[in-house]
């Protein structure tokens, strides 16, 4: 399977990415972009700094110079690529996967994702075939220390004040490198931290938090020392999870419609985006508080690309991932994580409270089901509910007044995985049954 992903590039160590596969992508990479200044920052791996120096010494070999940041997560990498003058950057990292992983996450200028669409895949076939040759004139490597003004920056968003206490769950990853000592410059928050070891063979658990059995550490946590809510970062800490007191979690869509109220009254009227799997509550609520519901296929470098020309404040998804266009149109965790705080401030709720009042509809998680003949199966549901308003944006969706339904293919499996939403409980299982009856018996 190829390390060139369409977010990404990703592979186990040593065997699909060693250090030369490394220096040839840092060459490709600086040639790609005919850059001269280049970010670059790692996560805490026990790979990641060879990774970094050779893939650094290839970007050198181009005649780029590179600003090393160090130890970073993938959101502070992105913040150094929006604020110094460079041509774009890579963080290091292989986000939530095992430990044997490593990989890179790319960017243009001011933070844009690079995708397989906008630039991996040549980046990849330039590698395929050997790599570049090194110019005459090699570029500089600078170390630059930007986590204090990182952590300014994040800060200045907070106007928690009320006396809150959270468990977080570093899962051993990145968050905890700059998070703990944000979380606790905030007034009034008492935090619980566990799993807070920068620990790149994560020995506790993996660092997903959309994997719901690695949070019940957490809800533990949030349980026994009676904490107001809880807080789960992943390995690079883009992304994160939220339960609340009880320890139930509360999902993606939820806390961005808990977060839309504040997104629109720092910018009235904007848009803000959200995934085709969110529930239907969170364009209500958009629509309610005078935004602009903007819905997009899954995968952030589209997010971010339709953020831009859709003039939105922010947004989220599914998947854990919350934009915010102050933070120059990238996903962050912990300011995810600081913006909800704001906002169950300025409403007086617990975070159980925020999230019940959007529970009025029935979910399915995402569902799996293996199937050959992606296309076709797809077809047939577009012909068979051919009387449902349909769509083709990300794989097909069918919506109907009471019920949703949206089949995506699988990029790299023979899958198709399936999002379904009904106004009741026996709605939605009619609705699932008819699926599986169609599709088969999921995985």
């Amino acid at each position: 399977m190829s390390i060139f992903k369409a977010y990404d590039i990703r592979g186990t160590y040593p065997d699909q990415i060693d250090e030369e596969i490394a220096r040839k992508i840092g060459g490709a990479f600086a040639a790609f972009l005919g850059a001269s200044r280049l970010v670059v920052g790692r996560d805490m791996r026990s790979m990641s700094p060879s990774v970094q120096d050779a893939l650094i010494k290839g970007i050198n070999e181009q005649g780029c110079d590179v600003l090393d940041i160090g130890l970073a997560s993938t959101p502070m990498v992105y913040y150094a690529i929006g604020k110094l003058p460079c041509d774009g950057g890579v963080c290091v990292t292989a986000s939530h996967n095992p430990k044997e992983y490593i990989g890179f996450k790319m960017c243009r200028e001011g933070a844009r994702p690079i995708s397989g669409d906008s630039g991996i895949r040549d980046i990849g076939k330039v590698v395929g075939e050997g790599g570049i040759a090194p110019v005459d004139r090699h570029g500089k490597r600078d170390h630059v220390d930007i986590k204090s003004d990182y952590i300014d920056h994040i800060l200045s968003f907070s106007d928690q004040e009320e006396p809150v206490t959270m468990a977080v769950d570093y899962a051993n990853g990145m968050g905890a490198a700059e998070g703990m000592d944000i979380l606790a410059r905030i007034p009034g928050l008492t935090t619980l931290p566990i799993y807070e070891e920068l620990d790149g063979s994560f020995p506790n658990h993996e660092a997903n938090p959309l994997h719901e059995p690695n949070l019940d550490d957490l809800r533990t946590m949030v349980r026994e020392k009676k904490a107001q809510l809880g807080i789960s970062f992943d390995g690079d800490a883009d992304r994160c999870a939220f339960v609340d007191e009880d320890g139930r979690t509360v999902h993606a869509d939820l806390i961005t419609a808990i977060l839309v109220r504040g997104m629109l009254e720092r910018a009235p009227g904007k848009g803000v985006i959200f995934d085709l799997r969110s529930s239907k509550v969170l364009p209500e609520e958009i629509e309610r508080l005078g935004g602009r519901p903007v819905r997009e296929r899954v995968g952030h470098s589209f997010m971010k690309e339709t953020m831009r020309k859709e003039d939105c404040i922010g947004g989220g998804e599914l998947s854990g991932h919350f934009y915010f266009a102050e933070n120059y149109f990238s996903d962050s965790g912990i300011l995810a994580c600081i913006m909800t705080l704001n906002a169950l401030g300025r409403s007086g709720e617990s975070l159980k409270e925020a999230a019940n009042k959007f529970r009025k509809y029935h979910q399915t998680p995402e569902i799996n089901f293996r199937v050959e003949d992606k296309a076709g199966l797809m077809d047939r549901v577009a012909e068979i509910y051919s009387d449902g308003e349909i769509d083709w944006l990300d794989g097909v969706t069918v919506t109907y007044p009471q019920w949703w339904v949206n089949l995506r293919p699988s990029n790299t499996e023979p899958y198709l995985r399936l999002r379904l939403e009904a106004d009741t409980a026996e709605l939605l299982q009619e609705k699932r049954q008819a699926m599986i009856d169609l599709l088969g018996e999921p995985i």
